[in-house]
């Protein structure tokens, strides 16, 4: 594997610190309100009816994977690309190219559920049309290197109106799923909204082209539109079929029970996951415009400041659940104890998985979406087969096993490939510090904690204030390896 040296000049990481800081803390926002949600229902419902409004909510956004049709990926993609070969007049004609075919094939699978799914999937399927709109509008959006919109929409006001209206129902004292499940969908329509709007000032922002592509031209595009996306568009229902089908597998095998406690314990993972999307959403573009230009060098600095960075936040999140999995779980309530396993078999998995870095982003920013095809679909058949096998002997603790050995697929064979293929790894100075500091102050130091004095309140509350306290100060005095004080 070649290794490169990071490139001289930094303008191309300016300022994305301070985009990756708040795509981080809208993202943690995000992920805060998601538990809000999840301990809401879990306490408001009882294990069994939470099950259902676990699995229909699973439903309704595998869902919505299939209709966005890879565009989340494909917009970012081509728009940036388009802006960077200064051929802005095909801007309208790309965007036409994606969210028509998003708006039909929503509808279609809509009107599909509507009628066959049961209780409450088929009612959140007509909500269906507007969340694969927002997240196509949204995603054209940061090709315009416009991260604000999906900030505001999809990271801060779609999660505060969920926890306002489940908030409520709770308080209330209602304690079936289906009112639950339609407070849960409500905001997309104010979201989408506001999603098509942001893209259309986008698209207005930039001078209006002198020439329009004909018609020949505009089949050509089209054509590399959905050559590029087409792949990405099956590994997209892939790569949530990964996070979402598990939870539908343990309903069906081992109760709505299990699954309740298997959703509970594995929902720090979407914390995880959100934090990644913070950071690779604001890194998205400028990779895509580097790659399109060939510029490797910066790629690869990109690609290695960003998983520094993504190691930083997230590790102390899974160091520390592993420590505390019963505190965790105990937050939920007593039935979801049994879930401890499930906890530190995925942490375990999800440490390796961020230390790989966004690999899966760089590879589509690569164009290489069959590779990644090939290796969410791998990934996906590894879980599958293991969930079949795990889950009536385990449940939920077979679940997690399927899960992270699919996890582990699908971030080592990309990180191969982009290491073979483009000369680049994530393996930077940053993250290497970043790693070398979570496990200090969130691993031993925890652990030490937890032997000499408990788990206690007083004890958890005296390691968790050590180690932070530890963690800031050594990030300030690395923050130049880290990358944070030339990237503002």
């Amino acid at each position: 594997m070649t290794t490169l040296a990071p490139p001289r000049p930094q303008r191309p990481v300016e300022g994305m610190a301070r985009r990756g800081l708040a795509g981080i803390a809208a993202a943690g926002f995000s992920g805060a309100a998601g538990v809000v949600v999840t301990l809401l229902v879990a306490r408001a419902l009882g294990a069994a009816s939470a099950g259902t409004f676990f699995a229909a909510t699973a439903g309704f956004v595998l869902a919505g994977a299939v209709v966005r049709l890879g565009t989340q990926t494909g917009l970012v993609y081509w728009v940036a690309r388009l802006r960077t070969q200064e051929r802005t007049h095909l801007l309208g004609a790309c965007l036409r190219i994606a969210l028509i075919p998003v708006a039909a094939a929503s509808v279609a699978l809509a009107a599909l559920l509507w009628f066959v799914a049961p209780a409450p999937l088929d009612s959140l399927a007509l909500f269906l049309p507007l969340a694969a709109f927002s997240d196509a509008a949204l995603a054209g959006t940061r090709g315009y290197r416009q991260l604000r919109p999906t900030l505001m929409l999809e990271r801060l006001a779609r999660p505060a109106l969920q926890v306002l209206t489940i908030g409520a129902l709770a308080v209330a004292a209602v304690s079936t799923p289906g009112p639950y499940a339609a407070a849960w969908v409500g905001p997309y329509l104010p979201v989408a909204l506001l999603a098509g709007y942001a893209l259309r000032r986008a698209y207005l922002s930039m001078p209006t082209p002198a020439r329009r592509p004909g018609h020949k031209m505009y089949l050509a595009l089209r054509a590399q539109f959905w050559r590029y996306t087409g792949p990405r568009s099956v590994a997209s229902v892939a790569q949530l079929a990964l996070q979402r089908v598990d939870v539908l597998l343990v309903a069906a095998l081992g109760g709505l029970a299990a699954a309740a406690v298997y959703a509970v314990a594995g929902r720090f993972v979407v914390l995880g996951q959100l934090a990644n999307q913070g950071i690779s959403q604001s890194v998205q573009p400028r990779l895509a415009e580097a790659l399109a230009t060939g510029d490797r060098l910066t790629a690869n600095h990109l690609y290695q400041i960003a998983t520094g960075w993504l190691v930083l936040v997230t590790w102390p999140l899974y160091l520390m659940v592993i420590t505390y999995a019963p505190v965790y779980l105990g937050l939920f309530g007593d039935e979801y104890q049994s879930g401890g396993p499930v906890v530190v078999v995925l942490a375990s998995a999800m440490l390796v998985a961020t230390g790989c870095g966004m690999v899966d982003m760089v590879l589509s920013m690569a164009g290489r979406t069959r590779w990644n095809l090939g290796n969410v679909t791998a990934a996906l058949a590894v879980m599958v087969v293991l969930d079949l096998a795990l889950i009536p002997p385990f449940g939920a603790v077979g679940a997690a096993i399927g899960l992270a050995a699919a996890v582990l697929v699908n971030n080592i064979a990309p990180l191969v490939q982009v290491g073979n293929a483009l000369g680049i790894h994530p393996f930077g100075p940053g993250t290497v510090a970043a790693a070398g500091l979570a496990v200090t102050c969130f691993g031993v130091l925890p652990q030490i904690v937890a032997a000499t004095a408990g788990t206690g309140p007083a004890a958890v509350t005296t390691a968790a204030a050590l180690a932070f306290a530890g963690y800031g100060a050594g990030a300030w005095r690395m923050r130049h390896r880290l990358g944070l004080a030339r990237s503002w």
